[in-house]
């Protein structure tokens, strides 16, 4: 799978008051993710229904390419404000597209 183009769907949800803070969080994850080697697109969409719920529709040249995604500062620095941020884990789904 190392070798074959990656969808993720990535979903996070703010915990009260922090629906804002997050916004910024995630708009900060764009440009750099975007620059990074293996990046084919990465979206960020907010639900219309629910101004806490966001999720990112990413698709990934390979499964290293997400890997070295994870192990960035950028990265990093969100993954250690989700407690302050997140009300559930953020959920993430692989995915790879046959149509």
């Amino acid at each position: 799978m190392a070798d074959k183009e990656l969808v993720v769907f990535a979903e996070v949800y703010a915990k009260q008051g922090q629906e804002e803070n997050l916004r910024q969080a995630l708009m900060a994850l764009v440009a750099p993710t975007r620059a990074e080697a293996g990046c084919l697109q990465y979206d960020l969409h907010a639900d219309n229904d629910d101004a806490g719920h966001y999720f990112f529709y990413e698709r990934w040249e390979s499964m290293t390419a997400l890997e070295a995604h994870t192990a960035t500062a950028h990265f990093k620095a969100f993954e250690g404000r989700t407690e302050e941020l997140l009300r559930e884990p953020l959920r993430v789904i692989l995915a790879t597209r046959i149509a």
